[in-house]
């Protein structure tokens, strides 16, 4: 029932996206972070038709120093008139030319892996900020995650009724949600410092602690328009002054008399000032007294290596396990559990996930449950033989204790399961071709064919991920024969995923439906949403949409009959591998 309240209230939002869009944002701190003040409010057209807006004074604000009493600071004062001096630093500047244009912004080209500019078609940007605003993140699907993120960082046109800095904001803090920081940190940066707008710089900081990178503050804690806007900044200004090696202190004793930061908020930030040399001050960090994690206390602490408790990590939201797991300052043996929940997240790859597993090896004193992790993954990349591998293999899988590690595990395998040569009587079959296909080794797993039995979870993900079948030629949904809890539910998406991936003709798929009583018919707002940006060819509204259809915490939570939709529009939109990947994705995980 919740999971259908949800697909129609987001629904809803979608359709009535350009009254919702005057409504008051929700905040853009994540779960666990405390509340922000809304952004500004979205520009008019009028306000997006020319490809560099004017620089708007900041007025929206982000309390990243939370239990502070709020600081009223003077507006920024107006730009003086050029003067000489001003004519000639001109000089230094970027010429016109080479200014990027907020008429397209991201980091990553169509040729360099990123979708096509025009991924949005001709959808309002209004209606797109709010789906993305009110989507809850991470999703239950590594592989529509995956999807998802390769959109949102593309260099992709901006939409009709937006700002494109605002767009990007918008994308960025989705990514952020995601766990995704690093892209999320690439999209703000892609935009130049002259035309951020609030929106954005509260984003930009956001990313920048995100990823432990104060001295990614700099760039915008300079502008006066900047720096003046909120408290935030001002601490951010002090820290890049030490980071520079400039005398900061004066400016850190000034913010204290005003009790702009306080308590370990402050303590963070003077050991930020430490390490640029400018202060021979030693700080040592609490957390007794700290009871809940913040952004700020997150980024400074990981940036100067003052290890968090990690019962203070309850206190936050899943999407700071993909921040942990991409924190390079965090020590290898710290990051390895957050790693594998990233990896099943999306957030981290096969090939990351087994580079990080395989660096342990090298720590003079890994923690004894690491070491064997490490080990037996050796062995079942390299054993001596395929007993030892596969040996290997089960005791990675077995030594999961959680649905989320459980699936790691799988896509850390997935290419020494790919290594084996296919043999007749394996003990392991169904985990040993989800492990395969976990990773998108899709023709690897088709060698398996012929020596899979029928019927079980092994023959149905080979079928489901099969790149070569076409045409609506299945009839075998009887044959379909899971086993355990969630056998029934099993089988409902399976016949969604091949229905929607247009494997069967229309007389099975109306049988099947009403055999299993998966409601592929039922009409809402949110199916015909879908079928527009499908039949329109907007790649990314069509997986924002499918987005909205998986607002659950797993994948028990997932309508069969919104996997079939989704499956569908992916598939009509030329995302078919995608599609195939998270139809078997919904029978590993469940």
């Amino acid at each position: 029932m919740r999971v259908k309240r949800l697909l129609a209230g987001a629904a809803a939002a979608a359709i009535a996206a350009n009254a919702l869009a005057q409504e008051r944002p929700e905040s853009l701190l994540p779960p666990g972070f405390g509340q922000t003040p809304p952004p500004a409010p979205a520009p008019t057209p009028a306000e997006t038709s020319a490809p560099s807006p004017a620089r708007p004074t900041l007025s929206g604000t982000i309390q990243p120093l939370p239990a502070l009493p709020p600081l009223v600071l003077p507006s920024p004062t107006p730009t003086p008139s050029p003067t000489p001096d001003a004519a000639a630093l001109a000089l230094y500047e970027m010429p016109a030319f080479a200014r990027r244009s907020l008429a397209q912004v991201g980091p990553i080209g169509e040729g360099e892996g990123g979708v096509t500019p025009d991924a949005f078609g001709r959808a309002d940007g209004r209606y797109l900020e709010v789906l993305m605003r009110r989507l809850s993140a991470p999703l239950p699907s590594r592989w529509l995650s995956i999807a998802l993120r390769r959109v949102l960082a593309s260099r992709v046109d901006t939409p009709a009724g937006v700002n494109g800095a605002d767009f990007a904001a918008e994308r960025a803090w989705l990514l952020l949600r995601m766990g995704e920081s690093v892209a999320a940190r690439a999209v703000v940066q892609s935009v130049d410092v002259g035309n951020v707008t609030p929106k954005l710089a509260q984003v930009w900081m956001q990313a920048s602690l995100a990823n432990a990178d104060p001295a990614g503050l700099c760039t915008l804690a300079e502008l006066p328009r900047v720096a003046a806007s909120e408290r935030g900044w001002s601490m951010a200004r002090a820290m890049c002054m030490g980071m520079t090696g400039e005398r900061a202190q004066p400016l850190i004793q000034s913010l204290r008399r005003r009790r702009v930061a306080s308590g370990v908020d402050l303590q963070l930030a003077q050991k930020v000032i430490g390490a640029g040399g400018a202060s021979r001050q030693a700080i040592t960090i609490e957390w007794d007294a700290v009871p809940q994690l913040t952004a700020w206390r997150f980024g400074l602490a990981t940036a100067t290596g003052v290890t968090i408790p990690d019962d203070r990590y309850a206190s936050v939201g899943p999407q700071v396990t993909g921040w942990r797991a991409l924190a390079p300052a965090i020590p290898l043996a710290d990051r390895a559990a957050a790693a594998e929940r990233a990896t099943a997240m999306g957030v981290l790859s096969n090939a990351a996930l087994v580079d990080l597993f395989a660096a342990s090896r090298e720590l003079e004193e890994a923690p004894a449950t690491l070491a064997r992790t490490a080990n037996d993954l050796q062995d079942a990349y390299v054993g001596v033989d395929r007993a030892t591998r596969m040996k290997a293999m089960a005791a990675l899988w077995d030594g999961a204790d959680t649905p989320a590690t459980r699936y790691a595990r799988l896509i850390l395998t997935a290419r020494a399961a790919g290594r084996l040569t296919v043999f007749d009587g394996v003990e392991q079959l169904d985990r040993l071709i989800a492990s395969m296909l976990s990773a998108g080794l899709d023709r690897t797993a088709a060698r398996w064919q012929g020596h899979v039995p029928d019927g079980g979870d092994a023959w149905a993900m080979l079928l489901l991920a099969d790149p070569d079948r076409g045409g609506a030629s299945f009839a075998g949904l009887d044959d379909y024969a899971p086993t355990g809890a969630n056998a029934a539910r099993k089988k409902q998406l399976f016949f969604a995923a091949m229905a929607g991936l247009g494997r069967m003709a229309q007389d099975d798929v109306e049988a099947g439906a009403q055999s299993l009583d998966v409601r592929i018919g039922a009409a809402n707002a949110w199916t015909r949403a879908l079928d527009r940006a499908a039949a329109d060819g907007q790649t990314g509204t069509v997986l924002l949409l499918a987005a909205v259809g998986m607002q659950t915490e797993d994948w028990g939570g997932v309508p069969p009959a919104a996997l079939y939709r989704i499956v569908g529009a992916m598939r009509a939109v030329g995302l078919t591998g995608e599609a195939r990947m998270i139809a078997v994705e919904a029978l590993t995980r469940l």
